[in-house]
C-alpha cells in the first residue's frame, strides 16, 4: 500500500541580507531573503520539502496561505498524485473559495508554487532520483501528463507538445551525457547590487572572472550617471583580455553563442535589469541612453504584467543592438503565453516559486521551444539557484534541446543553508545536482531553520540587534 500524506509543517525563515545591501536595486532597496518554507510528511518516511521566496516582511502571509493550500492533500495516496502530476496540480489550484483570491496569482498562487514543488521533491525521492532526472527520464506522454494545460491551447496544445517532445527523446542521453561533463552554462549577478561601491562592484568583477563567467548583469534605474559609471567599469575590466584566467583565450563575439549578444572583443556579455522602475517611454528613452556599455538585454523595464509595454520597448530598442527579458515577476502561465504571442521578449525567464511549482514551468519551457525564446531563469534570492539548475537541466535535456544561447542566473548567497547546495565549476557553469537522495535540493538544515526562524529564532532573538548597531556604526 503506498503511503498518505498525513500532515506539513511551515516555517518563516528570513536571512538579513539588508545589512550588507546584497540584493538591492532600483525598486528593492532593503531586502531580507527568506523563505517561506513547508515539509509535507506522510504515513512512511518518505517526505517532501518546498518553499517560495521573498524578501522579508510578508513571509508570515505567505506561510499562512501554504498552510490552506497544503491542508487540500491531508489524506491523498501519494502514488495517485504522482501518477498524474497535472491533474494534481489542478487539484491544488481548484479550491473554489482560495481560487477567488487569485485566480491564479499573488500570494495564493506563490503558496500553490511551494506545495507543488514539495510534491514534485516527494515524487523525486520515492524514485531515489534528482528531480530533473526524474523529469527528464519520463516518456513524453508522461512528461505532457505532468504539465498544467488549462488556459495556454491557443499557444500550444497537448499533442503539438507531445509532437516536439518525442522528437528529443532520442537523443536525450546525448546531451544528458554533454551537460554532465561540461556543467551548464551560469551568469553572475553578485557583482552588480546597486547598493555596492564602485571599488566593489570592480572586485567582484573580477573575481567572477577568474571563476570563470563570461556573462555578467547590474542593477540600472535609480541614477543614469552612476549606472553609465558602474557600466563602464564593469565593460572595462570584463573586455580587457588581462582579467581573463589563466589559460583562457577570449572568445568569438560573433560565435552561435555570443551572436546578437552585443559581446565585447573578449567575447563577455554584459545585461541590466530595471526591476519594474520605469513607465514605457521612460524605460525607451533611459535604456536608449545606455547604449554605450552595450547590454545584451534590459530585463523587468517595466511592470510585470504589462505585455504590449514590453512589447513597444522591444520594438523601439531593435535599433539599438539591445533586447528584453522578463519573467520573474510574471506570475503565470498566461502572462508567458501573451508575452511570447506579442513577440515580446528576446528571453524568457521562469521563476522557480512565483509560478506555481514543477507543473506550471514545464507549460512555459514547452511554450517557450516552440516560439523559439530561449529560458535563462530567474534565480539568487534564497534556494532559487538550487531549484533552477534542475529546471534548466529539464528545458535543455527534454524540451528545447538547446543550452548554447541561454544562462541561468547564479547569485552567490546563503548556499551553506542547504543540505544539497548548488554548485559552480572551473568554467563558470552550474554542476548537474546528482545525489539519489536529494529530489528537488531544496532541503534546508534543521540548525539554519532553528537560528533563522521568525521571529524566535536565536539569531533574530539574540543577534541581529548587535549586527544593526555593527552596521550603523560603520557608516
Amino acid at each position: 500500500m503506498s503511503p498518505t500524506i498525513t500532515g506539513f509543517e511551515t516555517h518563516d525563515v528570513r536571512f538579513p541580507t539588508s545589512l550588507t545591501g546584497d540584493g538591492t536595486d532600483a525598486m528593492n532597496t532593503d531586502c531580507d531573503y527568506s523563505s517561506a518554507y513547508v515539509t509535507l510528511t506522510t504515513s512512511s518516511d518518505l517526505v517532501g520539502h518546498g518553499m517560495t521566496f521573498t524578501i522579508g516582511r510578508g513571509n508570515d502571509i505567505v506561510c499562512s496561505a501554504i498552510k490552506e493550500v497544503a491542508n487540500r492533500l491531508l489524506g491523498k495516496d501519494t502514488e495517485e498524485l504522482f501518477a498524474n502530476m497535472g491533474q494534481a496540480w489542478d487539484y491544488l489550484c481548484s479550491d473554489p473559495q482560495l481560487r477567488w483570491i487569485g485566480p491564479e496569482k499573488g500570494v495564493i498562487h506563490i503558496a500553490i508554487g511551494a506545495v507543488n514543488n514539495a510534491l514534485w521533491d516527494m515524487y523525486a525521492r520515492s524514485r531515489k532520483k534528482p528531480l530533473w532526472k526524474l523529469v527528464v527520464d519520463m516518456t513524453p506522454e508522461e512528461l505532457v501528463k505532468s504539465t498544467a494545460f488549462r488556459y495556454i491551447s491557443d499557444a500550444i496544445t497537448k499533442e503539438e507538445a507531445l509532437t516536439m517532445l518525442k522528437k528529443k527523446a532520442a537523443s536525450k542521453p546525448e546531451r544528458e551525457a554533454r551537460v554532465r561533463e561540461v556543467g551548464y552554462p551560469a551568469y553572475v549577478t553578485s557583482a552588480g547590487w546597486l547598493g555596492y561601491s564602485d571599488e566593489k562592484v570592480a572586485r567582484l568583477t573580477k573575481e567572477a572572472l577568474r571563476a570563470g563567467f563570461n556573462h555578467f548583469k547590474m542593477k540600472v534605474g535609480a541614477d543614469r550617471d552612476s549606472d553609465l559609471r558602474r557600466g563602464t567599469i564593469i565593460r572595462s575590466i570584463i573586455d580587457d583580455p588581462q582579467y581573463l584566467p589563466a589559460g583562457h583565450k577570449p572568445r568569438d563575439p560573433n560565435g552561435p553563442d555570443l551572436v546578437g549578444k552585443n559581446a565585447g572583443p573578449t567575447g563577455s556579455v554584459l545585461m541590466i535589469d530595471a526591476n519594474q522602475v520605469w513607465d514605457v517611454p521612460q524605460a525607451i528613452e533611459y535604456v536608449a541612453s545606455l547604449e554605450a556599455i552595450k547590454p545584451w538585454f534590459i530585463e523587468e523595464p517595466t511592470a510585470p504584467d504589462d505585455i504590449l509595454g514590453h512589447a513597444a520597448i522591444r520594438k523601439a530598442l531593435r535599433s539599438h543592438g539591445i533586447g528584453v527579458a522578463t519573467g520573474e515577476h510574471a506570475h503565470n502561465r498566461m502572462v508567458f503565453k501573451q508575452l511570447l504571442q506579442a513577440e515580446a521578449i528576446d528571453v524568457c525567464q521562469i521563476d522557480s516559486c512565483r509560478l506555481a511549482g514543477v507543473s506550471e514551468v514545464l507549460a512555459v519551457l514547452l511554450m517557450a521551444a516552440k516560439f523559439g525564446i530561449p529560458v535563462c531563469p530567474h534565480a539568487g534570492g534564497v534556494g532559487l539557484c538550487e531549484y533552477v539548475i534542475h529546471l534548466s537541466l529539464i528545458d535543455y535535456i527534454a524540451v528545447s534541446g538547446s543550452m548554447e544561447r541561454n544562462v541561468l542566473e547564479f547569485v552567490d548567497h546563503l548556499h551553506e543553508h542547504f543540505l544539497h547546495p548548488c554548485s559552480i565549476n572551473k568554467n563558470g557553469r552550474y554542476n548537474v545536482p546528482n545525489e539519489a537522495d536529494e529530489g528537488y535540493s531544496i532541503e534546508m538544515h534543521t540548525s539554519s531553520i532553528v537560528r533563522y526562524e521568525w521571529p524566535h529564532g536565536s539569531y533574530w532573538t539574540q543577534e541581529h540587534a548587535a549586527a544593526k548597531a555593527a552596521k550603523s556604526a560603520s557608516h
